[in-house]
């Protein structure tokens, strides 16, 4: 959840140190934890869950809460970075290494992250918006078409 800027492929975001949004997000995290979800959980309508993805420069482990869309057995995120023109550190991570791990409350889940086709981003758009209205907001502030991201469950 960090701002960052980016180049003009989106593949490299230009660091912009932004401690006091890493303190709410370990903070938010930490909390979520602690509670098992009950804290951290919703944004208003909108669950949270949180996403464990491994740094792609560091090898370090990353804790990103973010909204996330129930479709089947399936998750689904959207790499807004709030309507920014870069993708988030998590979307990049998760293209260096898909393998990931979301935490739902007390319940920890290994995922494969994967974008979504042009027909899955069609159908999933508006039910991510009637879920989160601000990311037709987003999508109106950023020349980037915002990436559904769906999250797999590993066998």
């Amino acid at each position: 959840m960090s701002v960052e800027n980016s180049t003009a492929a989106n593949k490299q975001p230009a660091k912009k140190s932004n401690s006091s949004q890493r303190i709410f997000t370990q903070t938010q995290a930490f909390f979520y934890r602690l509670s098992g979800g009950k804290l951290g959980g919703r944004l208003g309508k909108s669950p949270v869950l949180l996403l464990n993805t491994t740094g792609r420069k560091t090898g370090k482990q990353r804790t990103h809460p973010l909204l996330y869309l129930r479709d089947g057995d399936n998750l689904v995120l959207v790499a807004s970075n709030g309507g920014a023109p870069g993708h988030p550190i998590w979307w990049l991570n998760l293209q260096a290494t898909p393998q990931a791990e979301v935490e739902i409350g007390r319940q920890k889940l290994r995922v494969t992250a994967r974008q979504a086709d042009p027909q899955e981003h069609q159908r999933l758009w508006p039910l991510l918006v009637n879920m989160y209205p601000y990311y037709a907001g987003y999508q109106k502030k950023t020349t980037r078409e915002l990436p559904v991201i769906i999250l797999q469950p590993m066998a």
